[in-house]
């Protein structure tokens, strides 16, 4: 058997299997004839050092022929896997792989493609050919190879739920409680029709094998890479990366949080911060955010504003001061859903309260930008069809919610909302984090409106965000806020 290793920068005549993924790293090529049927073949290749993760497309011709050839790998030391005629794609990183293969440490060193020829005719010849990737920020970053929906609106989902890899717990079928299975989870964010779930387990990436395995099959849940980040001084959310961020601060050799948020970033993942305002101590250590030393805020992304646990418990308070000292964080929302067998409508279920995000399509780099740049409201009522969106205007600017927006002091700010699913709710405008006397409550008649407003804008730095609530005061939508006169905010670098 022949083959070749052509480089990046060699001309790839085949197409790439997998439209998402970087260019490959390396290339082989051979040919298999009729002397090797029924036989084993190594195809070697070498893995440099500093590689985390191994991506393998793999084609071969003759299939009209019946040839047949199967695919496994091994690395320097030992067998990974190997998934004969059934998947033509496979990714290894340190924490999670392609079912049929083993996740752990990327040795470098000689790797080796195993091919098995069950079947190839006499006379009859077989090209292969392999793509292999090391480090493909694609499958770094998601699940899904492709989004698994298309088009701009509203998508519906959780940011914040734990499973049995780490303090998720459920009854078992003997009515033990027992750690709680991935697949329960996500199976209950499928049931509630919801559009995308993270799956944030504390300090750990075990959960990300499990999630692996179950995205090809849960093709309508975008199942995002995320994580709890328990510090001694605060709890926060990673997402967007199956990267390991070191989540131990201040002791390790200096290293503090703003360390820990700078390898966030650096990975192109998003941070926020979980129920900030929460109270810390013994009963729920670390919970409330306590940082021992000056932490650099542009480098998060978000506060859960909204956490749900036992009872729907707000954030608003820290999220107000740390926008009045400058900083663009979106709100978003968690449930903390610790079991995923709680029915619908009840404390802590999967989806309450539900973040719902304005992205370009269901995949995971749309959904981050989104948050990014504030396009986000917050459904505390869990629904499928509750909408909260508004924009502002002066004569020269104009912005929708989580924008930026220019008025000059005594300038008119012309403010619509559009609303749907509210009936006979108010929408409340606040100013600063405060209802104003100039912004006087909207009532909702309709089940789908358009609410207009009118500030005279003030000199200095504002926010102005929606909240629809029902007659009672309970709120029901929180949205994020247009910001007025602020800095520019900072770019992820």
């Amino acid at each position: 058997m022949k083959f070749r290793i052509w480089s990046v920068l060699c001309l790839i005549l085949t197409p790439l299997l997998r439209a998402q993924s970087a260019p490959p790293s390396l290339v082989l090529e051979g040919t298999v004839t009729s002397a090797q049927d029924k036989t084993y073949l190594d195809v070697p290749f070498q893995v440099p050092d500093g590689i985390h993760r191994i991506s393998v497309d793999f084609s071969y011709t003759g299939h009209e022929q019946h040839t047949t050839i199967d695919l496994g790998i091994a690395d320097p030391y030992r067998f990974r896997g190997a998934s004969g005629g059934n998947k033509s794609h496979f990714t290894i990183s340190e924490a999670d792989a392609t079912p049929s293969y083993l996740p752990g440490e990327i040795p470098p060193g000689r790797w080796k493609l195993l091919l098995s020829v069950p079947n190839i005719r006499t006379g009859v010849l077989a090209h292969y050919h392999a793509e292999i990737r090391f480090n493909d920020p694609a499958e770094d970053h998601s699940f899904a190879s492709q989004p698994l929906a298309h088009g701009q609106r509203w998508y519906r989902g959780d940011l914040h739920v734990h499973t049995a890899h780490s303090d998720g717990s459920c009854i078992s079928q003997t009515g033990t409680r027992v750690p709680c299975p991935v697949f329960l989870t996500v199976q209950a964010a499928a049931t509630r029709n919801l559009d995308f779930i993270a799956v944030s387990d504390h300090n750990t990436t075990s959960q990300f094998d499990s999630l692996r395995e179950l995205q090809p099959y849960f093709d309508k849940v975008l199942l995002i890479p995320a994580r709890e980040i328990t510090t001694f001084w605060g709890h926060l959310n990673v997402l967007g990366t199956t990267q390991f961020i070191d989540y131990r601060t201040q002791n390790l050799n200096g290293r503090d949080i703003n360390a820990l948020l700078q390898d966030v970033r650096s990975n192109g993942a998003i941070a926020s911060i979980n129920h900030g305002d929460a109270p810390s101590g013994e009963s729920c250590m670390g919970c409330g955010w306590t940082p021992p030393s000056e932490v650099d805020m542009s480098l998060f992304t978000g506060i859960e504003v909204i956490n749900g646990g036992s009872m729907l418990f707000s954030s608003a308070n820290l999220w107000d001061k740390q926008i009045a000292a400058g900083h663009h964080l979106t709100a978003i929302g968690g449930s903390d859903n610790h079991n995923a067998l709680i029915p619908p409508g009840q404390p802590g279920a999967i989806g309450r309260p539900t973040t719902v995000v304005a992205a370009e399509e269901l995949s995971v780099p749309a959904l981050l930008n989104a948050i990014r740049q504030g396009r986000v409201f917050i459904d505390l009522t869990s629904s499928h069809d509750k909408l909260l969106d508004m924009e502002a205007s002066t004569g020269s600017s104009h912005a929708r919610m989580g924008e930026d927006l220019t008025a000059s002091n005594g300038m008119p700010v012309q403010i619509n909302m559009h609303v749907a699913a509210c009936t006979g709710t108010q929408v409340h405008l606040l100013i600063d984090g405060q209802e104003s006397p100039t912004l006087a409550p909207i009532d909702i008649a309709g089940s789908d409106e358009t609410l207009h407003a009118q500030w005279l804008a003030s000199s200095g730095r504002h926010w102005l965000r929606p909240e629809v609530r029902d007659a009672q005061g309970q709120l029901l939508l929180l949205g994020n806020p247009i910001y007025i006169n602020f800095p520019s905010r900072q770019q992820p670098q």
